[in-house]
């Protein structure tokens, strides 16, 4: 197992979570890919997306069949701008790579909004630490294990 999901394992099982990590056979790097591999529709996979918000990181979880509206999640929640981060901003907040980033199991915890979209879904799917590893979930665990605020994020 990759250091990377061994610490999200880890990380879900001190946090309560009921589910264990998946590996995949072949990449969940984007939502397509992971719904395609899952089985699921592509609104079931969690994207967990990292904006730079006021020069500080938030981790946006969303459905994987949305688009975060930037200027939405700004005038919400009081920021100034929020824009995309780049890869390096990613991974010194997130410790992952972009395509396997964790909701949890991060350095030091992040303001995070979770999409309302996701309560649609019985069950979520989220990036465990690698492009080819998930763990299920619900939206109500999402938002406990997280400590994400439930957000209207996009559409």
């Amino acid at each position: 197992m990759h250091p990377n999901v061994e610490r999200v394992a880890k990380a879900l099982a001190e946090a309560g979570a009921r589910g264990q990590v998946k590996e995949l056979d072949g990449s969940a790097r984007t939502a397509a890919e992971a719904a395609a591999q899952l089985g699921c529709e592509v609104g079931a996979i969690v994207k967990s997306l990292v904006f730079e918000a006021d020069g500080e990181p938030l981790l946006i979880l969303t459905s994987g069949g949305h688009q975060v509206d930037t200027a939405r999640v700004a005038a919400d929640h009081g920021f100034t701008e929020v824009k995309r981060a780049d890869p390096e901003f990613v991974r010194e907040h997130t410790g992952f790579p972009i395509g396997g980033v964790a909701p949890l199991g991060h350095p030091k915890p992040l303001r995070t909004l979770i999409d309302v979209a996701l309560k649609r879904y019985d069950e979520v799917w989220a990036a465990a630490g690698h492009p080819y590893a998930v763990f299920p979930t619900t939206f109500d665990e999402l938002a406990r294990i997280t400590g994400g605020t439930p957000a209207e994020v996009g559409d």
